[in-house]
């Protein structure tokens, strides 16, 4: 079985708020797209891809003469041979990105073909439910805690606030937040806190984020996510030594390799790649493998789509060091685009699909809201 085409289906008109520039989301952009592939025997695999149409389809005519006729049937071979082949145009950036949806897509298929779920394929499932801590922006207490108390009806019993004005005021303004969270949660529903050190111009190092560390743990915050620069490997290294709390972050990387020195050096106590940039479940499962050999966790960043949570689902199953999975709530491009709603049961859990490749139908209608009108080629399977 071969990849005779790809389809792209950029994702417009309801993308998340996250702290980016309003001109990433004017008509002529987008910042999520839906990846199909097409096989020369009909069946069709999804993926998704955080990143523009545009860099996407740029990237996929440079990928064509090494794609179109490769066996769909061979995920991690397929997308290994197109990283190899594409050192010299893009490694690491939109190029790997690109990648990331073709791989979900390949899984898929071989889900599919198999009749079987991807985690099976990767070695077999460690669980059936999983935790998914609802993710929101940080904003003043009078409009987030209405936000938190909507979610806790709608059965999540873990949240992240992130971004927003924490960091970005005062020490007075973060614990204030921070402080209203906790009292609207209670005691018993864990709480996560990610100051956005991926921003644009972060200006905190490691004395902000040690400092912010002692006040989060006074609050019982499970986690400190993205306390600082992205690249800050030896802040990051300092501070998950010595804060009284986790610490996250690795979500902005790509490439298994990024995360080597990462994970070898204990720069953070729970590692978060992204399905959707970092190279596909291929990739992303191989770090998870590496983390867990290294007593760190495995929190796969789900700030995207329902097919990129369909992958995560599928990813966390697979690993023996999975303990959450992010759910943006509310979310468009959620929950519009899944056919069956995803439902939390009373301790706050998700069931993992056990259906073939990612497990999930997806809406037609949903699709076509926010791609213009497109439609999924039909698949034989």
């Amino acid at each position: 079985m071969k990849i005779r085409q790809i389809n792209l289906l950029p994702l417009r008109g309801a993308t998340p708020d996250g702290g980016w520039d309003e001109k990433f989301l004017d008509t002529e952009n987008n910042l999520h797209t839906l990846v199909e592939v097409v096989t020369d025997e009909g069946v069709c695999g999804l993926g998704s891809v955080f990143t523009s149409e545009k860099l996407i389809q740029g990237a996929y005519d440079v990928l064509r003469p090494f794609l179109l006729g490769a066996s769909a049937l061979d995920p991690a071979a397929t997308s290994e041979s197109l990283h190899q082949q594409s050192f010299w145009q893009g490694r690491g950036g939109a190029i790997t990105h690109a990648i990331s949806g073709i791989d979900i897509a390949l899984w898929d298929i071989l889900g599919k073909v198999s009749g079987q779920p991807i985690s099976r394929l990767l070695g077999g499932r460690h669980r059936e439910k999983i935790k998914p801590y609802g993710s929101l922006l940080m904003d003043a207490p009078e409009k987030m805690c209405p936000a938190l108390e909507q979610g806790m009806q709608r059965g999540f019993r873990a949240f992240k606030i992130g971004w927003g004005p924490f960091g970005r005021c005062d020490r007075k303004t973060d614990e204030a937040i921070v402080k209203a969270a906790r009292k609207t949660l209670g005691p018993d529903v864990e709480l996560m806190v990610d100051a956005g050190g991926s921003d644009a111009f972060w200006p905190h190092g490691y004395k902000w984020a040690w400092n912010t560390a002692k006040m989060l743990a006074d609050y019982d915050v499970t986690w400190f996510e993205e306390p600082l620069r992205p690249d800050d490997l030896h802040g990051y290294i300092r501070l998950t030594e010595n804060a009284p709390l986790p610490i996250t972050g690795c979500e902005v990387f790509t490439r298994r390799q990024a995360f080597i020195p990462w994970l070898e050096q204990r720069a953070v106590d729970y590692v978060q790649p992204d399905v959707t940039k970092v190279g596909g479940i291929t990739e992303e499962h191989r770090i998870a493998q590496y983390a867990d050999d290294h007593s760190i966790l495995f929190v796969p960043h789900g700030w995207n789509t329902a097919v990129g949570l369909a992958a995560d689902l599928q990813l966390v199953a697979a690993a023996g060091n999975a303990r959450w999975v992010e759910y943006i709530t509310p979310a468009p491009y959620l929950e519009e685009l899944v056919l069956d709603p995803i439902r939390l049961d009373e301790q706050g859990m998700i069931a993992i699909p056990s259906g073939p490749g990612l497990g999930m139908q997806w809406n037609p209608e949903g699709i076509a809201k926010f791609t213009g009108g497109k439609q999924l080629t039909p698949s034989v399977i």
